[in-house]
């Protein structure tokens, strides 16, 4: 999968808020994922994917942490510091986080860190 990153991206910095440049990371995450939903395994008779199989024998929480934990271990190891390993891992987190449930949990949930 290419992706092509858009370099011409408005400052949301203006206020001094993101010290390490979360907000042009944040949008890089964002035109990756959408460019993956171009490229998926899907035909025009059925929009299944994989992962929604995957999901449906109970297995999508622990096929996303391990996705996310394979793209992290090999980042620096295959093709350099491969931007796309990580945007990569950034995405089956955030699938964890939709499979986990943890859209669902209660605004009073509080961890430390």
């Amino acid at each position: 999968i290419m992706f092509e990153l858009k370099l011409d991206m408005p400052d949301n910095n203006q206020n001094g808020f993101w010290k390490y440049s979360e907000d042009k990371t944040l949008k890089e995450i964002e035109q990756y994922l959408s460019s993956t939903y171009h490229a998926h395994y899907t035909s025009e008779q059925s929009k299944t994917q994989t992962l929604d199989l995957i999901e449906s024998i109970g297995d999508a929480e622990p096929f996303t942490r391990s996705n996310a934990i394979k793209y992290l271990s090999r980042f620096g190891k295959k093709n350099g510091k491969s931007k796309m390993d990580i945007l990569k891992a950034i995405h089956y987190c955030i699938l964890l986080y939709h499979f986990a449930g943890l859209h669902n949990e209660t605004k009073g949930t509080y961890e430390t860190f």
